[in-house]
């Protein structure tokens, strides 16, 4: 008995030795290729190119691996690594790649790239991708040559490009406007709407245009413009404890962190924190936007209603005689009859209607080529997300939700993401003059 249990437990070590072994040794004996990934599917290579590239063997661990350009039969070698060991199953490289250092000219070329793995019979992949040398920036021809811009306000430009490009915009200082492609009288213009801050002034702030193509060679043009000088209001807001009892017990039913506080501590939180957080949940959803104009001449006012406040407006928020915030308001109030009726400002498609905090019950409409309006502290909503409206269709009323001391609608228009001076767009001259003549100049 003892004899077949010792001969059994030995079979059984046998038998896991030799499984062990063929584990070990499996990867060595493995036929499967290595893997190759480029981050991005490369046609062209410009003056700097960055490449990422991605080798893998997930089994018997990379040998080597080698990137290489060629050109006119010449061989550029990117990048070459040989493991001399076992046990690198993936590297990632970054490479930047400067054709004019390597003496390469604009045209055909070939990106070869390859990796052996440590199996016995060195598996070996190999790709060999064309690609365009294209060391030549895009040109960048302006057909507004007279842009005069008002602080907080807007600004249309077209040019075109002397090639495709991947990316193209206005810059004003580090703010970003990107373009859209536009077809007139049969010609490939780029239309973008730009805003300006209410601090920009002329020789100091910096406004031009910028494309990048396919290769990534940039181009950039000086816009030229005249700022003209504006000056906003500043206002004192003296916050009265009723104010602060009547609003404040809202915001803190809906965030549960400002439970427990004092309605001035609550208010701290709201014109700041709050304020700030609904500015990005407002940015986010301007940033994409219908490629075409969906508006159609100047854009309606609420009728009948007096402006309690302006764009611009600078206000200091007072409580008991000290100061204890700041805001910049971003639209103007507009006060009619209580629950008065807010009609689309023009043609669009509906792309938020909801709670926004400060902002109250609100509605957001899309206008095309990121040009955006905002209607603030609505009693009712009577659109959802993704309905197109037309100038003049009742989307609700006016109420005192958010932070409104009284029944008002606050109105914005959104322009790249910024907020803009509204007025310029209920005035039919500074349309003809701003947007639809400068239009009319690239047929």
């Amino acid at each position: 008995m003892n004899r077949f249990y010792s001969l059994y437990i030995g079979a059984v070590v046998t038998i896991i030795v030799l499984i062990g072994g063929l584990l070990l040794f499996s990867s060595y004996f493995e036929i499967g290729n290595p893997e190759i990934k480029l981050s991005e599917d490369l046609i062209a290579i410009g003056q700097q190119k960055v490449m990422n590239i991605t080798f893998s063997d997930t089994k018997s661990g990379l040998r080597d691996i080698v990137a290489v350009l060629t050109q006119d039969n010449k061989s550029y070698t990117l990048s070459s690594i040989h493991y001399p060991q076992k046990g690198t199953y993936q590297k990632s490289i970054s490479l930047t790649v400067d054709p004019y250092s390597m003496k390469m000219h604009d045209g055909p070329a070939v990106l070869q790239l390859k990796a052996v793995d440590y199996s016995l019979f060195k598996n070996e992949t190999l790709i060999n991708r064309p690609v365009t040398i294209d060391m030549t920036p895009p040109q960048i021809y302006l057909q507004n040559p007279t842009n005069i811009i008002n602080p907080g306000g807007t600004c249309l430009t077209l040019y075109r490009t002397s090639k495709p490009v991947m990316m193209s915009g206005v810059m004003v200082e580090n703010q970003f406007f990107t373009s859209y492609p536009i077809l007139i009288s049969g010609k490939l213009f780029h239309i973008v709407y730009f805003a300006l801050p209410v601090d920009a002034k002329q020789n100091v702030t910096r406004i031009k245009v910028v494309a990048k193509d396919m290769a990534g060679n940039e181009a950039s043009l000086a816009l030229p413009h005249l700022i003209k000088n504006k000056k906003f209001r500043y206002d004192k807001m003296n916050l009265s404890d009723n104010f602060l009892q009547q609003k404040m017990p809202d915001f803190q039913m809906s965030n549960p962190n400002l439970r427990g506080k004092t309605p001035i501590e609550t208010f701290i939180f709201v014109n700041g924190q709050l304020r700030q957080d609904n500015l990005k949940t407002i940015q986010s959803m301007s940033q994409k936007s219908e490629p075409k104009q969906l508006w159609q001449d100047t854009f309606l006012r609420m009728k009948n209603a007096s402006p309690m406040a302006l764009f611009g407006d600078v206000r200091t928020y007072l409580f008991q005689g000290k100061a204890i915030g700041e805001s910049v308001h971003e639209g103007v109030d507009l006060a009619s009859t209580e629950h008065a009726p807010i009609e689309a400002a023009n043609d669009g498609v509906v792309v938020f209607a909801g709670p926004l905090g400060i902002y109250g019950n609100a509605v957001m409409i899309d206008h095309g080529f990121g040009l955006f309006s905002l209607y603030g502290h609505q009693s009712i909503i009577n659109v959802k997300m993704g309905q197109p409206v037309k100038k003049g269709d009742v989307i609700g009323n006016s109420g005192i939700s958010g932070l409104a001391g009284g029944d008002h609608l606050h109105f914005a228009l959104i322009v790249g993401s910024q907020f803009v001076n509204p007025q310029e767009w209920w005035d039919p001259h500074w349309i003809a003059d701003n947007v639809t003549k400068k239009i009319a100049m690239a047929n």
